[in-house]
């Protein structure tokens, strides 16, 4: 008698464990979330520049003396950026101290380590190179465009360690069939239009247009800078990956796997979403506020639909 209740004290420890654990994955998603959407607040100010060329400190300093609001601004993100690296490291600690060895857990957590990592080894490049504030250069541009690349890795990884810490089913072995090309490329038009978007919401904080006429009219401009002519392409990218995703959502998932269906009815509604806020984002002329959901949006598409995908491969059919 005394064993069986041993016995059933321990599992019940080990199912509250379980369940810390999946919570804590699940909010160090979203604290990375609140920082990557700072993040496009520092930028969308221009406050990039805040701490100088200085990097990891500031102005030459640990703790900022008689700081500027900019100053405060890029500080800021520098914190909550360290305090999310440490918590992503916590989370890799405590992911291999209680999942078994080829957990998918394990290995999204790991993944989720190195993504935190290089995203910071790209921040510190914007300020090391002096690609922030008013630089408009192509690669700016192009240094952009790999963070926002970085930041779907890092946020698709940690959402995989907190979904199959939360029980989700792993990807079945071996991958085959046509659901995981189509997937595979469904992704790569999301992180295209991520891409794109990052590129021309740089071009929204640089030149900034006073009505629509002028934006249109800058942007078809062939001697108007060429991040502002890059604008253009962002929201036809957009709008077709945000359609064939939608079309395709239904049809990738099975009839009679009730989680796909409604991470189908998520992805979709989450895509409709966004195309409508990218159009209040063109209507508003990009103002900050509007940047900073646009982003959170995309963000959280690209989770759903990483979740999706992964449910629908732990499914397949040959």
């Amino acid at each position: 008698m005394e064993h069986v209740v041993t016995t059933g004290w321990t599992v019940a420890r080990a199912a509250s464990g379980a369940t810390r654990l999946a919570a804590f994955a699940w909010g160090v998603l979203a604290y990375n979330l609140a920082v990557i959407v700072w993040g496009a607040y520092v930028r969308a100010t221009g406050s990039g520049a805040g701490c100088g060329s200085h990097w990891p400190l500031c102005n030459g300093e640990v703790i900022p003396r008689a700081p500027s609001v900019e100053t405060l601004i890029e500080y800021s993100h520098r914190v909550t950026s360290g305090v999310a690296l440490l918590a992503v490291l916590a989370l890799l600690v405590w992911t291999v101290r209680a999942c078994r060895p080829g957990h998918p857990a394990r290995r999204a957590a790991g993944w989720s380590t190195f993504f935190i990592f290089t995203e910071a080894a790209v921040g510190a490049g914007l300020v090391l190179f002096e690609l922030v504030a008013d630089n408009a250069s192509m690669a700016r541009a192009m240094f952009m465009a790999v963070h926002l690349v970085n930041t779907f890795f890092l946020v698709a990884a940690l959402a995989l360690t907190a979904w199959w810490l939360s029980g989700g089913a792993p990807v079945a072995r071996p991958v085959h069939g046509g659901r995981a090309l189509v997937l595979g490329a469904l992704a790569a038009l999301l992180v295209l239009s991520g891409m794109s978007g990052a590129v021309a919401a740089l071009g929204d904080t640089l030149f900034p247009a006073s009505s629509h006429a002028e934006g249109l009219a800058a942007t078809l401009s062939p001697a108007s800078n060429v991040l502002i002519r890059l604008r253009l392409f962002h929201p036809m990218i957009a709008v077709t990956a945000g359609v064939i995703l939608m079309f395709a959502a239904f049809r990738l998932a099975d009839l009679d796997d009730r989680i796909a269906q409604r991470l189908a009815r998520l992805v979709v509604l989450l895509a409709g979403v966004q195309l409508l806020g990218g159009l209040v984002n063109v209507l508003l002329l990009a103002p900050v506020w509007m940047q900073m959901v646009h982003l959170l949006l995309a963000d959280l598409l690209w989770i759903a639909f990483v979740i999706f995908g992964v449910q629908v491969l732990a499914k397949q059919k040959v």
